[in-house]
């Protein structure tokens, strides 16, 4: 069914665990999260990144909001990572749940008030609204110490922010890196811990490809209740893909479709255990997608 991402994220942090929210580009990635979902009785999300939507557009959407509306188990669909009012503004028209206002790239004042914005139109579609200061990394190459710690969300500055703009999750960086760990990842739990102290809304960690267990487990314990997982699941994608291609003569393109699901989904299943939502699907019965529907955002 058709989740209010609120309401997944709510719900995970009152029980103490977390959602999973994994990127989709195309229909084998959404059917990949969807059956891992169902198969383990949890809930999860469908993220659509600024690329796949460009590249997809409004099908891409309608397949995600088909997909959560039909499925067995709560789904949410969000936006991730979007720096453009038109893109924000296309998804809410779509009628996706939430969306990411990421100003980080911006200074702090700017993205303060393209957040602030984004966070007033997004609720007058009846829609959440993720942000994030700091800045997380694609590599940890090259960076000193102090430019790393420079990089982190301050927990004051944290404060403010939510305060002033009402955003309804909080993406944080402490250490964590979008793609591959290049060395041994560190996290500053202390810094987690000042900001859950400070800020009462669901904190969101990105980068969750590539953390060993215990980081992941600790994150929860202090407050996480979002992992963003893409990498991974791209990487089992391609690697299957490829190995059809070099081992069959004349492949079915069906057959390699399904495949490449299968491998999404194995390590999509294992996420989803990793961050404790597996068997949870029960407590997040929500009348969201009915309220929808009666209101003209959705309809099958």
């Amino acid at each position: 069914m058709l989740a209010s991402t609120s309401d997944l994220l709510e719900t995970a942090r009152r029980n103490v665990y977390a959602i999973g929210a994994f990127n989709v580009y195309n229909l084998e990635g959404v059917r990949a999260v969807v059956q891992a979902a169902e198969t383990l009785s949890s809930p999860a999300m469908l993220q659509i990144h600024p690329s796949s939507l460009k590249f997809g557009g409004t099908p891409l959407i309608a397949l995600c909001m088909e997909a959560a509306h039909a499925a067995k188990v709560p789904i949410s669909v969000h936006l991730d990572h979007s720096t453009s009012t038109g893109a924000i503004q296309q998804a809410l028209n779509a009628g996706m749940t939430s969306v990411m206002a990421d100003g980080s790239p911006l200074p702090y004042s700017e993205n303060l008030a393209f957040t602030k914005q984004m966070t007033q139109l997004a609720h007058q579609n009846g829609a959440a609204v993720e942000a994030e200061i700091g800045r997380i990394s694609g590599s940890e190459d090259g960076l000193t110490v102090e430019e790393k710690e420079a990089l982190m969300t301050d927990p004051d500055q944290a404060v403010e922010f939510v305060a002033a703009t009402k955003v309804d999750f909080l993406a944080v960086t402490i250490g964590n890196v979008h793609g591959e760990y290049k060395s041994e990842p560190r996290l500053d739990f202390p810094r987690l811990i000042r900001i859950r102290k400070n800020i009462d809304i669901p904190l969101v960690l990105h980068g969750a490809s590539g953390l060993p267990p215990e980081m992941i487990s600790k994150s929860i314990e202090l407050g996480v209740c979002k992992f963003n997982v893409n990498t991974e699941v791209r990487q089992a994608y391609v690697k299957v893909l490829k190995k059809d291609l070099s081992t069959a003569k004349s492949p079915d393109l069906v057959d390699l479709m399904q495949n490449a699901i299968s491998a999404m989904q194995s390590v999509i299943s294992e996420k989803l255990q990793l961050f404790g939502s597996a068997g949870k699907s029960h407590l997040h019965e929500s009348p969201y997608a009915s309220m929808l529907a009666a209101n003209g955002k959705f309809s099958k």
